[in-house]
């Protein structure tokens, strides 16, 4: 597999590695109860503990072994992409957008980028899941030219069996 480029940009985003002056709007998304319905994220007991995720998220959105990037509009955070697990030459990836900048394609343009360094890397297959109650996750997946998959798991979060439904696409040459 080739490294991934450390940023990567579209034609209104920029994906790179988190810096420390995000860490405030990442944590307010964290918390964020819309993100929280659709992109498994830990509950915090304590800022500390707070502190300790967005630390391990900028060090791994850091490391040349994981593809994980900040989300950006101009210098503004407005999401994070992140790889869910590796399996060979396919990859599953897991994404959120600020409800705030909901519905303007920021999601849609961010993926299609992933997805396209992804196979520049050498993968051959992306997937990415989506709880069966958040419909738009997969409409930007299609939009990406995902497809739906056969593949359906329950997955428990937040005290809830939720239907996890995938799509996939594979490398074209």
């Amino acid at each position: 597999m080739k490294t991934r480029e450390s940023r990567l940009a579209t034609a209104r985003l920029v994906m790179k590695s988190l810096e420390e002056c995000d860490r405030e709007n990442l944590l307010r998304m964290a918390a964020d109860e819309r993100v929280k319905k659709t992109y498994m994220m830990p509950d915090f007991a304590d800022q500390a503990e707070a502190d300790a995720f967005f630390d391990r998220l900028r060090t791994l959105s850091a490391s040349e072994g994981r593809f994980v990037y900040g989300i950006y509009l101009v210098s503004r955070l407005i999401g994070f992409l992140n790889d869910c697990g590796t399996e060979g030459k396919a990859v599953e990836l897991g994404y959120f957008v600020d409800p705030e900048y909901w519905n303007r394609g920021y999601a849609t343009e961010a993926l299609t980028a992933a997805i396209k360094e992804l196979f520049r890397m050498g993968y051959e297959y992306v997937t990415a899941g989506y709880f069966a109650e958040n419909p738009a996750s997969r409409r930007v997946m299609e939009k990406c030219g995902m497809q739906p998959l056969v593949l359906e798991t329950a997955i428990e979060y937040r005290g809830v069996s939720h239907r996890c439904l995938y799509c996939g696409i594979a490398r074209q040459d």
